[in-house]
């Protein structure tokens, strides 16, 4: 009996052993709390409906810093960055409350501007970079390179109305797509001079081209 109560004395001894080396391995993680996360696979631009997120619990410890606990406070706010399907949604990859879809995008000295073209919407997308050429008639007709390596941030494709779906009137476009595109000052001036006095050709830009400056 004495042997038997020793060996169960030893057999507790190391089960508590076992459980105190467990314990040291996975330490406590804490609570868990609510993450927002998306729902899909979602690109830079999109304005946030709650339908497109929903929401998870992971132990606090792990939480991202800046995590959006609840798919209403994301509800109207802007991507500023491309998210994946079930990533967390943080407070800097969100635009400020009320900035729109396309100032949202747009960088601290730089500007967004809508040109018309008739190039066909299967023809160019959002991430391109394309060069902007203008004609000029009259005694000295020639054509001049308006601006080169200009970002695509949106392709707008006419609606019904005879308008840009989703935007702001942008002047007569003819039947093809209107591009949103990322210039600094200068080349806004002279892309105004250019719509204004010349034709506009628009040039899409190889993935392996030269940036060149906006």
């Amino acid at each position: 009996m004495g042997l038997a109560v020793l060996l169960g004395v030893l057999a507790f001894a190391l089960v508590q052993g076992y459980t105190r080396r467990v314990e040291a391995l996975h330490p406590d993680v804490g609570p868990t709390v609510p993450v927002t996360v998306a729902a899909a696979a979602l690109p830079r631009g999109t304005v946030l409906s709650e339908a497109m997120l929903r929401t998870t619990s992971v132990p606090e410890s792990y939480a991202p810093p800046g995590a959006i606990a609840s798919p209403v406070a994301a509800a109207g706010r802007v991507l500023t960055t491309d998210v994946a399907a079930g990533e967390a949604l943080t407070a800097t990859r969100l635009a400020a409350p009320r900035t729109g879809p396309v100032a949202a995008l747009v960088p601290s000295g730089l500007r967004a501007v809508v040109v018309p073209t008739d190039l066909p919407g299967a023809a160019i997308r959002s991430g391109d970079r394309v060069e902007l050429y203008a004609t000029y008639g009259g005694g000295h007709a020639h054509t001049e390179l308006v601006a080169s390596g200009l970002d695509v941030l949106r392709v707008l494709a006419p609606s019904s109305g005879g308008g840009i779906a989703g935007s702001v009137p942008s002047g007569s476009a003819t039947g093809g797509v209107s591009l949103v595109l990322l210039v600094d000052p200068d080349a806004a001036e002279r892309l105004a001079y250019a719509r204004t006095f010349g034709a506009l050709e628009v040039a899409i830009l190889g993935p392996d081209a030269a940036t060149g400056s906006p």
